[in-house]
């Protein structure tokens, strides 16, 4: 007995130094400014440029926007940092402050808030963290996400972490180290949830990163234009299994594409439902939490100011599911219909890709999109979800932030309140689907 415990601990100790080492490869510090500390980790003090070979850097021609201080830098545009790592969850620590005011505003990848808007005095400092989640297409040695060619070249799907750093942005030391122990929420979904990589679009799976703590890594693996069976079929069904661990939740929100597949044996009470079964008894079979979110609503008013239920029965056909199978369910349908309709139908435009023509660079044509939102209405979208999960007394309601205020559709904030940075990359094609 005394033998076996002796060898069991011995197991472990290796256990543990095998994750002490793994994490000590992957675990990258930044220090910035002129005279930043050399002892610690890597000092930045010049504006280096990425590169594949280096595996660090200023990434997006950001690097001449960079103003060098003592023990920071600042900027008045977006800094783009990049590092080259491998698929995984990473904790980032982050140190802000210098010695003038400042305002910034931390995305990672393809704009997924992290940070909204630390304020700072003069000659203060404040450190934050959050925990992303970066990803590959690879799921095995043979299989892989089946990636369209638009997307390729989405932050999300190259080999680095990148961070930007918006508004008018302090930062003096950048901390990132690999973690395993975190709980994961799998998004799957379609354009009204995925992270857009690019400016004005937004979904609210983007926004959703910034309502949790450091415990909680959001892994969206949504996609523009994905039906349930798109999902399965580009092998992101397959992805999220092979990474689910017990109690890992994930949130399921379909319908705007599934409802235009024609055909017998289609629709709400067919194809859909089945799938969604089929999507849930996969999870649980697992050990993952499912919970449904029936579909945002399009912008589609009637005369009376009331909204039209574009979706026809494919809310129903959830909700029937999730209490057939006793999943619990975030009824966003309900809940974008009053949001929709305490706006009106003129000031909720503000929450959508509507804009004149030249708004942006090199859009010569309006923007006018009644499906796809941009960062202000994707926020209230994301408040939608967190309020969601706050009803339904879900365990992982535990990590949202302390400060997270509840939220009534009912009530919605106005866009003039908005104030959060535009990243400064952009498209002017909308997202597949709608």
């Amino acid at each position: 007995m005394k033998q076996l415990s002796t060898s069991f601990i011995f197991l472990l100790s290796i256990v543990f130094f095998l994750n002490v080492s793994a994490q000590n490869q992957f675990t990258k510090s930044f220090y910035f400014g002129m005279k930043a500390n050399k002892n610690k980790g890597i000092s930045i003090h010049k504006p280096i440029v990425y590169t594949n070979t280096l595996g660090y850097g200023f990434d997006f021609e950001s690097a001449e926007n960079v103003i060098f201080k003592k023990n920071y830098i600042s900027s008045k545009s977006s800094i783009y940092f990049s590092v080259k790592l491998p698929e995984g969850h990473y904790k980032i620590e982050v140190v802000l402050g210098g010695e003038k005011p400042s305002k910034t505003t931390v995305k990672a990848e393809s704009r997924r808030l992290m940070l909204k808007e630390i304020t700072l005095g003069k000659n203060h400092t404040a450190q934050r963290s959050f925990t992303v989640n970066v990803r590959s297409p690879k799921i095995n040695g043979t299989t892989h996400i089946k990636i369209k060619d638009r997307d390729k070249n989405q932050l999300n799907w190259d080999d680095k972490l990148t961070l930007e750093f918006l508004g008018n942005p302090t930062v003096q030391h950048i901390k990132i180290i690999p973690t395993s122990t975190v709980k994961t929420l799998f998004l799957a979904g379609d354009s009204t949830v995925t992270d857009q990589d690019l400016e004005p679009w937004a979904s609210w799976g983007q926004f959703i990163t910034n309502y949790f703590s450091n415990e909680v890594v959001i892994a969206n693996y949504a996609e523009s234009g994905a039906t349930l069976s798109s999902f399965k079929a580009t092998n992101r069904l397959e992805k999220i299994l092979s990474l689910l661990k017990p109690n890992d939740y994930v949130f399921i929100e379909f319908g705007h594409n599934d409802e235009k597949i024609k055909g017998e044996g289609n629709g709400a009470w067919g194809l859909y439902t089945n799938s969604l079964k089929e999507y849930i008894t996969k999870f649980r079979e697992k050990g993952g939490i499912p919970v449904l979110v029936t579909p945002t609503q399009r912008r589609a008013f009637n005369d009376d100011g009331t909204l039209k239920p574009t979706h026809g029965d494919f809310p129903d056909a959830m909700r029937h599911v999730a209490t057939n199978l006793q999943v619990p369910l975030i009824d966003l349908t309900k809940m974008t219909t009053y949001l929709y309709e305490t706006w009106g139908d003129e000031p909720s435009r503000k929450a959508f890709v509507q804009y004149p023509a030249n708004t942006f660079p090199g859009q010569t044509e309006k923007l006018e999109d009644n499906t796809h939102f941009n960062g202000f209405g994707a926020n209230e979208i994301a408040k939608c979800v967190v309020q969601g999960i706050k009803d339904l007394n879900l365990d992982i309601a535990q990590y949202l932030n302390p400060n997270v205020p509840n939220y009534n559709p009912k009530n919605p904030d106005i866009f003039s309140s908005w104030k959060l940075p535009m990243s400064t990359r952009f498209e002017n094609t909308k997202p597949d689907g709608n």
